[in-house]
């Protein structure tokens, strides 16, 4: 199995799975900026046995303070919350969007850090699976409930897996990391900024949008292709390499290409969100 193989799964392999008989859990993370709360498009339509996840409320611990717009749940309620969607340790697990793998790299990103191997991001989502010809169901699913145990400890912990805001900041500047910035270039520049208390960027960072490594139809593009992006920005097989966004969200696309790869890359879950909401951290502004 490839380093690809690892982290995606088309909709065409998840398919003859499913029809070959094989346990998969699927879960359905639809989540944007615009539309936060996907139940209702979930219970509209959806893959068949596919349980819905909760960006907002299961992904993210809104309790917790001084770390972003999204900070990560602890490992404890992450634990509770796989339990309840029916993930259980000898099944395959699928994650899977609408909108440019944001949210599926959220899920799929937690669950890896939290110790789980048997994870995918289904390439190209929810639109990959219906222009293959793939059914949808409606309405709510009730698993069985699973037994996966993952890691208790704080997932926010500076290891080789999570940035601090000073590790994330320190490390850049020194160039002793490849800190890339996934959001969009606009954004990045400071031509303007929507959400976060300032405008900017970390300095030292580059700017690698998430969506540049999606192709039209939604899916991750080819290795050599994803491989000249990271080339672009002095990335090899060697580099150690940082990634963030607004929130900590759409960052674990670019975490989940370079996987796709074989490169291990760090989060800071923070992201701008925690960085600019401490006026005494440097912002950059303009191009890199």
């Amino acid at each position: 199995m490839g380093a690809r193989d690892k982290v995606l799964i088309t909709a065409v392999e998840l398919a003859d799975r499913i029809r070959s008989g094989e346990p998969v859990t699927i879960l359905d993370v639809r989540w944007s900026l615009d539309a936060p709360d996907g139940r209702a498009a979930y219970l509209a339509g959806h893959l068949p046995g596919a349980v819905y996840v909760s960006l907002e409320d299961e992904l993210t611990d809104h309790s917790s303070t001084g770390r972003g717009r999204h900070p990560l749940p602890t490992g404890r309620n992450l634990e509770a919350a796989a339990r309840r969607w029916g993930v259980r340790r000898e099944k395959l697990v699928v994650a899977y969007d609408d909108w440019n793998r944001a949210a599926s790299g959220r899920l799929w990103w937690l669950l890896t850090t939290a110790g789980l191997t048997g994870v995918r991001i289904l390439d190209g989502g929810l639109p990959a699976w219906t222009a293959a010809g793939g059914e949808l169901q409606t309405g709510e699913v009730t698993p069985q409930p699973g037994n996966v145990t993952l890691v208790a400890e704080d997932l926010y912990d500076g290891s080789n897996l999570t940035l601090t805001a000073d590790q994330a900041g320190a490390d850049a500047g020194s160039g002793e990391l490849t800190l890339l910035d996934a959001r969009a270039p606009e954004r990045f520049r400071a031509d303007n900024e929507p959400v976060d208390a300032a405008a900017g960027h970390i300095p030292g960072a580059k700017n690698l949008p998430f969506t540049a490594l999606l192709a039209a139809d939604g899916t991750f593009l080819p290795d050599d292709a994803l491989t000249d992006l990271l080339a672009d920005r002095t990335i090899d097989a060697g580099s150690p390499v940082g990634a963030y966004c607004g929130s900590g969200i759409s960052a674990t696309v670019l975490v989940a290409g370079l996987a796709a790869l074989g490169h291990k890359a760090a989060l800071f879950p923070g992201s701008w969100s925690e960085w600019s909401s401490d006026p005494s951290r440097p912002v950059a502004r303009g191009a890199e």
